[in-house]
């Protein structure tokens, strides 16, 4: 039995209680203080929280993932009220990071009362939990609150957090997944709750494995900024597998799947309870880039993430200029037809029988490939929709992919490549692709797959493919794109600026309530030819992660 998809009962009425528990260190929220429904380490029990900190964790995942970074990666694309997935007119007031320090602060009260009661699994748990949530947070926006932050229930004096250096929070993660890899290591624990664990059914060595994956991804994010530390640190775990095991395997991805009894838990595009007919599935198109390239790799998982298209195009020609007649399934225009098309909306039509992706950042979205239909978020018959599996509230693909063998085998090939590890990056990178087919129900066409197009050649080759592995967790190739410049992503007319953005802007809530805190955190920022007109808090100026590296410009 898979408790992936049988452990759902109690964190629906526990997200709600846990609502309360959403004190942190920020200026502004003193009033909760007197909360009188907060719960805290003393009444609450850790199994209750575990749900609801890996719930809020995976919705966020997917929320980015499978949101607005999908566009900024070219996953895909919006015909529709599109500005932030497809244009990227992020703001002060875009994407507020309070509520990645609600869960956070959750997370916390679970593990005060786990380190009071000596409960390894928990700890060790909340451990991994704290660092995927800091990690997020210090990848997104750079500086943060970390050493100080969560303390506000303490008194008026912790509510304006300092913000920690980026490189001091990546240190402090090590450090955490470190004893987490300790903690996790045992054969028996108390009071754990397999129900209520709804990522791992309360299998502490697939918690261990993850930790130290996790590990891995971040020691890789340092690889330009800090090739030592990077290159120690992944030698480490890779070259003891008895003290550091990770996820190599399918079987061991961090999944967290859907309930899909409501809208609150359900797949964000699914039609079952958002029954709008320009709902968010219908909105969101697949994207040209990824489309493209896929078919130039005769990729099977493009069958599994995109429906063909439902009626092609072509071009009749000898006839009328007025001619457009669909015959047996085929929609046949005049070249006349085309060539206004082409002249009025600057984009050539794509006859691709099978799958046809949105150009990037494109403007008149709801017309594209000479669409009948001019409004925004409908079906267009000549253009690839999502999946219809994506319709669906709940489904064996439907799932928050915290951390798969996929990512972690393609960190292994990069490293194998920069020669910090044994092994050749071939090998790491076949089994990451093998892993990533596997996990999408497609295993079988391993073989024809990697003999053709994706055969392994070189380092862009991992990137890329990595790129690919991400689909619904494109977030991670946001973060790998801003070291490597890989894959070569360009803007399209929509877009604010002629690159893609490469941080979140400090929220404007920050910037009233933590203002001396938030603005030395700004002057840590490097700005770039591309701020524009924006001050240096700007989605494109550089993290110190990013600093004196020339990626991704």
């Amino acid at each position: 039995m898979n408790p992936r998809k049988t452990i759902r009962r109690f964190y629906g009425q526990l997200a709600l209680a846990m609502l309360t528990l959403v004190l942190f260190s920020c200026h502004g929220l003193e009033e909760l203080n007197e909360n009188p429904n907060q719960l805290d380490a003393e009444s609450v029990d850790p199994n209750l929280l575990i749900s609801t900190v890996i719930n809020n964790t995976g919705k966020t995942i997917v929320g980015l993932g499978f949101g607005d970074i999908a566009g900024v990666m070219q996953h895909t694309q919006k015909d529709g009220w599109s500005g932030g997935h497809n244009a990227y007119d992020w703001t002060s007031e875009s994407y507020n990071w309070s509520s990645y320090y609600q869960t956070l602060k959750n997370n916390q009260t679970m593990l005060e009362k786990a380190e009071t009661e000596n409960l390894d699994f928990h700890v060790g748990v909340g451990l991994v939990l704290k660092s995927y949530l800091f990690g997020m947070i210090a990848d997104l926006y750079g500086d943060a609150p970390y050493s100080g932050a969560l303390r506000g229930d303490q008194g008026a004096e912790f509510f304006d957090a300092p913000f920690d250096a980026q490189r001091d929070i990546y240190l402090g993660i090590f450090s955490d997944l470190e004893r987490a890899n300790t903690l996790l290591s045992g054969d028996s624990y108390l009071n754990v709750e397999a129900d209520q664990d709804i990522l791992y059914g309360g299998d502490a060595s697939k918690w261990r494995k993850l930790a130290n994956s996790l590990a891995l991804r971040y020691y890789m994010r340092l690889s330009e900024k800090e090739s030592q530390l990077a290159q120690q640190g992944i030698a480490k775990i890779v070259g003891n597998p008895g003290t550091y095991p990770l996820i190599l395997n399918v079987v061991d991805d961090a999944n967290m799947g859907y309930i899909g009894n409501s809208s609150a838990d359900a797949w964000p595009t699914n039609t079952v309870f958002d029954e709008d007919p320009q709902g968010a599935y219908m909105r969101i198109k697949m994207g040209k880039t990824l489309v493209d390239i896929m078919q130039d790799l005769n990729d099977p998982r493009l069958g599994v993430w995109a429906n063909r298209v439902a009626v092609p195009l072509a071009v009749e020609a000898g006839v009328a200029d007025d001619f457009d007649e669909v015959i047996n399934g085929e929609r046949r225009v005049s070249q006349a037809i085309v060539d206004n098309y082409e002249a009025t909306y600057g984009y050539p039509v794509d006859f691709d029988p099978d799958y046809v992706g949105y150009p990037t950042g494109m403007t008149l979205g709801a017309v594209y490939n000479l669409s009948k239909d001019p409004n925004q978020g409908t079906f267009n018959e000549h253009a690839s929709q999502l999946n219809e599996i994506y319709r669906e509230a709940s489904g064996d693909l439907l799932q928050a992919r915290f951390m798969s063998a996929t990512e972690v085998n393609f960190i292994l090939a990069e490293a194998a490549f920069k020669g910090w590890i044994g092994g050749s990056p071939e090998t790491y990178y076949n089994m990451a692709i093998q892993q990533s087919l596997n996990a999408w129900g497609v295993g079988s066409a391993y073989g024809s797959y990697i003999a053709g197009p994706a055969a392994y050649g070189d380092y862009e080759d991992i990137i890329i493919q990595k790129w690919i592995g991400s689909w619904t967790a494109a977030t991670e190739a946001w973060f790998d794109y801003r070291r490597t410049g890989i894959p070569d992503l360009q803007t399209g007319p929509t877009a604010k600026r002629t690159v893609l953005p490469i941080r979140f802007y400090y929220n404007e809530n920050e910037l009233e309530n933590n203002t001396t805190n938030a603005e030395a955190a700004i002057n840590n920022l490097e700005t770039t030819e591309f701020n524009g007109t924006d001050p240096q808090n700007s989605a494109w100026s550089k993290i110190w992660l990013l600093q004196g590296t020339n990626e991704p410009y």
